[in-house]
């Protein structure tokens, strides 16, 4: 990685994309900082001070705590990454967008224009629904003394920030996508999961650490910083895992020349469908605890769903809890792997063109085929996000750790990392290339 990373700031060109992401990244993180004109953000800090950190552990990560501080980027990238959900399963139910994606570098613009405006009217909702839904609960300042004009006025700016700091969020991203190191979107959702951690290895500190004597202490850093290694492997393993499977394609004579008859292979990532599960499967069972809770009532079935509950000693029966949390992970996992994975498509694509996998005959029965090992694949790969999602949780329920970041953070930090460092070194490759050609 470093080796990469000194080669990357030896070329001029790419040391200056480099440079151009990280201006990016400040301009990301002050915005982060800066406050919409109106708000009261001590009361809405105070408000969400009573939700269980575990329920918004998420949704803190994922803005780098601009939603706590109600900023301007208090919306963050939620909504851009939510819009391509949707358009990713629009893709499959709709037979239009589905030929427009298949009509490549051009069917992806336009899909991805369509992206942009979906994120626009979603981040138009959500900016509506907490204006309007915490603005006479002191959301807005003094909202009480406000006549009905001056209160609604204080709506609009509070939309208008909302909506714009997300649209400007997502342009900011596009940037560093065209003119960075690529890979824009992660990128600033990457800096605003490890903007919250240095808090949290505090938190760790005064928990588990300080109060100890100096032997207890070091013994508990070296655990905390094992358990950390340990993840961070597991991650690396699981996103650069693959199952290749052996194609052959038959030879063709084209005149006086032959053609084809070379042998590939068909990656089949053992992380299929990456971190989308987990996060599928936790906001299902975290959104009706936090809109319950947002509202002010306590229930004793939230406790259920409330990973705060899960795996403490105390209170054995939450962890049933964790139990159906479990089986929707793999739910979700089979289920986003069978939306972004074809097995009957790649078969059709290798028949038409020539090409056929070793033993299997084309057509019907290399779908199957595919089919088969692609689900021994997903399960794998959904037993290794249970590991990586379980070990922070029971470490929250057995030693009442309680951090922002858990198994879907180390997943996307360790993800952008390594998919970032490629594209560097590809960009570094393509410039030797086009030095060697010139000469």
């Amino acid at each position: 990685m470093f080796k990469t990373l000194v080669g990357a700031f030896k070329n001029k060109d790419i040391r200056k994309k480099i440079i151009y992401t990280l201006l990016i990244l400040v301009v990301v993180r002050v915005g982060s900082l800066l406050p919409i004109p109106g708000v009261d953000t001590n009361y809405f800090s105070s408000l969400l001070s009573g939700i269980n950190t575990g329920d918004l552990s998420y949704l803190s990560a994922f803005t780098g705590g601009s939603f706590e501080r109600m900023s301007l980027f208090a919306l963050s990238i939620t909504p851009y990454i939510t819009s391509s959900i949707i358009m990713q399963l629009l893709t499959i139910a709709i037979p239009k967008l589905e030929e427009m994606q298949k009509e490549g570098e051009d069917g992806r613009k336009k899909i991805a224009s369509i992206t942009r405006y979906v994120t626009i009217g979603l981040s138009l909702i959500e900016s509506i629904a907490m204006a309007v839904g915490f603005g006479r609960s002191g959301l807005i300042k003094d909202s009480a003394q406000l006549s009905t004009l001056h209160y609604v006025v204080c709506i609009i700016v509070v939309v208008a920030a909302l909506t714009a700091g997300s649209a400007v969020l997502m342009w900011l991203g596009e940037r560093i996508t065209e003119k960075g190191v690529g890979n824009g979107i992660s990128i600033v959702l990457l800096i605003n999961i490890i903007s919250g951690m240095p808090s949290d290895f505090a938190t760790l500190y005064s928990t588990f650490v300080a109060p100890k004597t100096p032997a207890k202490g070091v013994l508990a850093a070296v655990i905390i910083l094992a358990i950390l290694i340990v993840m961070v492997v597991l991650v690396c393993f699981l996103q650069d895992g693959e199952r290749r499977i052996p194609v052959q394609y038959s030879q063709k004579v084209s005149g006086r020349r032959t053609v084809g008859g070379q042998s590939t292979n068909i990656p089949l990532k053992v992380n299929t469908a990456g971190v989308m599960p987990i996060i599928f499967a936790s906001s299902l069972m975290q959104f009706p605890v936090i809109i319950a809770q947002l509202f002010g009532k306590s229930y004793e079935w939230t406790r259920y769903l409330s990973s705060s509950y899960w795996c403490r000693v105390e209170a054995p029966k939450y962890s049933i809890g964790l139990l159906v949390y479990i089986v929707l992970l793999i739910i979700f996992a089979y289920f986003y792997t069978s939306i972004t994975f074809n097995p009957i498509e790649v078969a059709d694509n290798l028949k038409k063109a020539g090409g056929v996998i070793p033993g299997i005959t084309p057509g019907k029965s290399t779908s199957e085929y595919l089919n088969k090992i692609l689900n021994y694949i997903v399960f794998i790969g959904a037993v290794g996000l249970l590991i990586i999602a379980l070990i922070p949780i029971m470490c929250t329920g057995f030693f009442n750790a309680s951090v922002s970041f858990g198994g879907t953070s180390i997943i996307i930090i360790v993800g952008v990392v390594l998919e970032t460092l490629k594209q560097i070194e590809s960009q570094m490759c393509n410039r030797y290339y086009k030095g060697f050609l010139s000469e």
